[in-house]
């Protein structure tokens, strides 16, 4: 029997229930690992290896490569496997590439080019755990009780994401940059136990087997013939690529344009961070009050032009200007995420679902390097501030993909499943 919303009377929720809650811890664990790596990694090369700055920016782009490289047909494999063996795989591969750097810098035998092997293979594995446990969910959560599911897990992300930097500095500080991987090395292994831990047997539908292509054209063909997971799909690669582009040059922007200091950058840094948080909080109540595909177009595109505010920063009180518009964004951006990524578990037919989810990041996640070079190009032809004001512009003008969707005319996402004869 999966969780029931029936047997919820408690404000916790879903954190009743035994099996999510192990998922959830293991999930944030995993998170703060990885908000972790996110800074340790670099700090590793820098301080340790002493790379120049492009050894970092490739050590940077080698974490999603294998997006671009393996992410289709990683969907259609989870989608023959059990995801709950997927995930710990990918634990366990992500505990051995992480512990790796520690034990040969000891030996002072560390290298950049291993520094690109592990980043290499922890995104690898990255690929392979989060197409697995977005796959997973929806067999042990019910349906109407995925928009919370997937608040909760996206919340406690944001406060991995706003807490994981601030404790990589930390953990450079008293040990060394090193120790950070280690850290990220214990949380996957928390996330490989509590995967363990969950007694719900999972259903592994047997169907027969085709050839690989095959099947990876089949998610292909099932994100492109439906028009809001094709609308979402195209909204998000203009959306990552603007905001990539955005976030490459915000550390610039801020100490080199605005002439901030690095810790008051840091500071207004994690402040507008808090705009995760309070989406993923915000998303049920808005989907409850206004409708989840209206929840999903206030926050995708309604809310994406207060960004432009942020090109208007400066100096004493238009900082204001700039948290506050970044945190109304970021959060618009979160909540939106979360209704839709219920929306998918409970629409797409449970073996499509790997590779519909891969079919859609592939995309989405391919924007991301370009949005960097766009913006990089741009701000060395004219301004770092004339390309945030062309960034944005992009990022404001996105949500009129979404709008020309069938989503402006519903009220409610659709909670039915989508017919298997519907899928191809």
């Amino acid at each position: 029997m999966t969780v029931s919303q029936s047997a919820r009377p408690s404000p916790f929720g879903l954190l009743r229930q035994r099996d999510f809650r192990l998922l959830w811890i293991g999930e944030s664990a995993s998170s703060l690992g990885s908000a972790v790596t996110g800074v340790a990694l670099p700090l590793v090369a820098v301080t340790v290896l002493h790379a120049p700055p492009f050894a970092v920016s490739v050590l940077a782009a080698a974490a999603w490569l294998p997006w671009l490289l393996i992410g289709l047909p990683a969907g259609a494999w989870v989608d023959r496997l059990s995801r709950r063996k997927v995930m710990l795989v990918a634990d366990y591969v992500s505990v051995a590439a992480f512990i790796s750097v520690p034990i040969t810098a000891v030996l002072g035998l560390l290298t950049i080019v291993q520094l690109v092997g592990v980043a290499l293979v922890a995104g690898a594995a990255k690929v392979f755990f989060a197409t697995a446990y977005r796959a997973y969910l929806p067999s042990l959560v019910d349906g109407p009780d995925l928009l919370e599911a997937n608040a909760k897990l996206q919340g406690s992300e944001q406060v991995a994401n706003l807490a994981g930097p601030g404790m990589a500095g930390l953990i450079a500080q008293l040990f060394s940059a090193a120790g950070g991987l280690l850290a990220d090395a214990a949380s996957f292994a928390v996330s490989a136990v509590c995967l363990l831990g969950i007694k719900r047997k999972e259903v592994v539908e047997r169907r027969p087997r085709r050839r690989l292509r095959s099947e990876i054209h089949e998610g292909l063909r099932t994100v492109l013939n439906d028009p809001l997971l094709r609308g979402n799909m195209l909204y998000g690669c203009v959306a990552n690529l603007a905001l990539t582009g955005y976030q490459s040059l915000l550390v610039v922007f801020l100490v080199e344009d605005i002439g901030l200091s690095a810790g008051v950058t840091g500071m207004l840094l994690a402040a507008t961070s808090l705009g995760g948080v309070l989406g993923a909080l915000a998303a049920r109540p808005m989907a409850a009050r206004l409708g989840s595909s209206r929840a999903v177009l206030i926050g995708k595109a309604g809310l994406a032009p207060t960004g432009l505010l942020i090109a208007c920063t400066d100096r004493g009180l238009l900082l204001v200007p700039f948290v506050v518009a970044s945190i109304v964004m970021i959060a618009g951006v979160v909540a939106g995420n979360v209704i839709f990524s219920g929306f998918m578990q409970s629409y797409v037919p449970t073996e499509l679902m790997g590779r519909v989810s891969t079919s859609i990041q592939v995309i989405n996640f391919g924007a991301i390097p370009l949005g960097a070079v766009l913006a990089g190009t741009l701000a060395s032809a004219f301004s770092v501030r004339a390309a945030l004001w062309v960034m944005l512009g992009i990022f404001a003008l996105s949500g009129l993909i979404l709008l020309a969707t069938p989503l402006r005319q519903l009220r409610d996402l659709p909670t039915e499943r989508m017919a298997p004869q519907q899928a191809p």
